[in-house]
């Protein structure tokens, strides 16, 4: 273990020290020190009124990123996933200082004896799950301890990871136990809450849903903006807009595949001939994160491979060799090192398949010249002379920001992110380098995100517009309810020509399924005794019309059998629910500046002047 610690450790500095000196040189080499809008003490936001550098959040960014990538056996990311991981390391960075500073306001500070007390009783989920500290399948203290205990722990770097661990997780412990103490369950809520996932019903209705008609949406502007106002809160939305796409695929043929896979093929036979695996996998290998240590894996369980090579590798036997797996990566061998339970350790061999040279080059050269072209461009008339130039069709895309972008089911790697990083409408994309292609993109509409009333004007009108048309329905409703009375809700409804759904005998969650929501209508059929007709309830969707043929309430002596169970989990649920509020409250209340866009935008515009 403790070699594997240091080697480790060797790892995490090297990611470090590449993802600091590689943001460094991006700066300087790109110009951007002293002679743009990043300086080294330019503030990327403000949480009240403590900065966040712009180059720490690039560099804690890009640590995050080559995490990623090792994740991802070295596979380059798309844009999407890059601005997805600068969001994240954003929130990270703007939660650790409302965090430190509600640890002062609160006087909250960890003890020297406290971080020993921890390290000795309370080990972290990365010592636990570390495979030299397991016996049989589980923690071992007693192997934690002698290695605590050990010279190596202080020389392997253990001691002070530790520290560094429990100085962070220690304080953010003692704040949420703040937070959340005092939460109790009371019986009563423990029964209601059994009720509603235990009682049954067995309901007939009549459903009255509305059509929309052009007069429904003939609103004028002082009823929409009364619904927003009422609303508002509902319309909060993030910034959405439409691209246009060129695409050059690059197109794998069958011929690719089989050389592949006779070349994966021969490696095998070199392997059985004699050949040691990990110097095969060291040499040819495309997983470069497994390749550097002879093609391991390390340790796995089930569930945390893709389904084929999960397949093949629970097939082996130790010491065996796979024949060649064919996953969405590509061709694998494969070789079971050992086996305890649903445990292996496994090494693999991965080849890519690629294009032929040839193919490759020729889509490459189709690509410099769409670049050379249109890219990087603020004028949208180069975008289209491109795609008349290289007869490339052009494809629409609606995005959202946050969001990847969709076309026809398939994913569109990349312009989403780039759509709301800055760019401006008519501008047009750097050419996207993606593992099925090539993709530029021209920005042609940008709606801002929030919830201004002209931003969401539209769905405003169709909201008004749908309980317009669900009013309608309250008559034909009310006129079957008075029919049902005088003889039975079957009857009624036959004679009006309406379809009567039963639900049969069944709990809320499978009555909504019926109902299409779990909205007004469940609540009423549960809360009528059983052989009554409901009045015409009324939600966002129709109009119904229900019977309640009988009814099953949930059992007391079961509850009790698992009352004490249940409210372990009500318990740890309001915990978890009275955080995330806390978290939220704690991040709504901050006065935070955030200029990132801002810093962007006028860093592409210098980048292309």
């Amino acid at each position: 273990m403790l070699q594997t610690m240091r080697s480790s450790a060797k790892f995490v500095f090297w990611i470090l020290a590449i993802a600091f000196v590689g943001g460094f040189l991006l700066v300087e080499t790109s110009g951007l020190l002293g002679r743009t809008a990043v300086t080294p003490t330019t503030a990327v936001a403000s949480v009240n009124g403590t900065d966040i550098l712009y180059t720490d959040w690039q560099r804690r960014a890009q640590q995050l990123v080559q995490q990623e990538q090792q994740s991802q056996s070295g596979r380059s990311l798309t844009q999407d996933e890059i601005t997805r991981i600068d969001n994240q390391a954003f929130d990270d960075m703007v939660a650790d200082i409302l965090l430190q500073q509600e640890y002062r306001r609160r006087g909250i500070t960890v003890s020297d004896e406290e971080l020993r007390d921890y390290a000795r009783f309370a080990p972290p989920p990365w010592v636990q799950n570390a495979p030299d500290l397991q016996t049989e399948g589980r923690f071992d203290p007693a192997k934690y301890q002698r290695l605590l205990a050990s010279s190596q722990a202080r020389q392997s770097g253990l001691l002070i990871a530790l520290e560094q661990y429990y100085r962070t997780e220690v304080p953010k412990q003692k704040l949420f136990e703040q937070v959340t103490s005092g939460l109790y369950v009371t019986d009563a809520e423990l029964w209601r809450s059994w009720q509603d996932g235990a009682d049954s019903a067995s309901i007939s209705f009549v459903a009255f849903r509305p059509t929309l008609t052009a007069a429904d949406s003939n609103v004028g502007d002082d009823e929409l903006r009364k619904y927003y106002d009422a609303h508002r809160a509902e319309f909060d939305r993030p910034a959405h807009g439409t691209v246009s796409v060129l695409y050059i695929p690059r197109v794998v043929s069958a011929a690719d595949s089989a050389a592949v896979r006779a070349r994966i093929t021969a490696l095998r036979s070199e392997i059985a001939g004699g050949a040691k695996f990990e110097e095969v996998a060291k040499r040819e290998s495309a997983d470069s994160g497994s390749a550097a240590q002879g093609g391991s894996l390390g340790k796995t369980t089930r569930g945390r491979l893709v389904p084929e090579f999960e397949k093949a590798a629970y097939a082996l036997k130790p010491g065996e060799l796979s024949q060649p797996v064919l996953t969405q990566f590509g061709y694998h061998l494969i070789k079971l090192d050992s086996r305890s339970g649903d445990t292996l350790d496994l090494r693999h061999i991965l080849l890519r398949i690629e294009p032929s040279d040839s193919s490759a080059a020729k889509v490459d050269r189709e690509a410099d010249q769409l670049s050379k072209l249109a890219a990087s461009s603020d004028q949208p008339a180069k975008f289209d002379e491109a795609a008349r130039t290289l007869k490339l069709t052009p494809f629409r895309v609606s995005v959202t920001e946050g969001e990847p972008a969709e076309h026809n089911g398939r994913y569109v790697p990349s312009v989403s992110a780039w759509a709301f990083n800055g760019a401006k409408v008519g501008e047009t994309s750097d050419l996207f380098d993606a593992e099925d292609g090539y993709y530029l993109a021209r920005l042609d509409t940008l709606v801002t995100g929030g919830k201004s009333f002209d931003a969401v004007k539209g769905e405003v009108r169709h909201r008004v517009a749908q309980s317009r048309a669900v009013e309608r329905q309250v008559p034909a409703a009310q006129a079957l309810a008075v029919a049902a009375r005088s003889s039975t809700l079957d009857a009624a409804a036959a004679a009006k020509g309406l379809t009567v759904t039963k639900t049969g005998l069944t709990n809320r969650a499978g009555a909504a399924k019926l109902f299409g929501s779990l909205g007004e209508a469940v609540g009423a059929a549960f809360a009528l005794p059983a052989n009554t007709l409901s009045t015409p309830i009324r939600q966002d969707d129709g109009v119904f019309v229900m019977h309640v043929d009988a009814r099953k309430p949930a059992e007391r002596a079961a509850f009790e059998t698992q009352k004490n169970d249940l409210r372990t989990r009500r318990l740890q649920q309001l915990r978890t629910q009275r955080l995330q509020m806390f978290l939220d409250d704690l991040r709504k209340s901050a006065k935070l500046t955030d200029k990132r866009k801002d810093i962007n935008a006028q860093i592409r515009r210098q980048a292309t002047t």
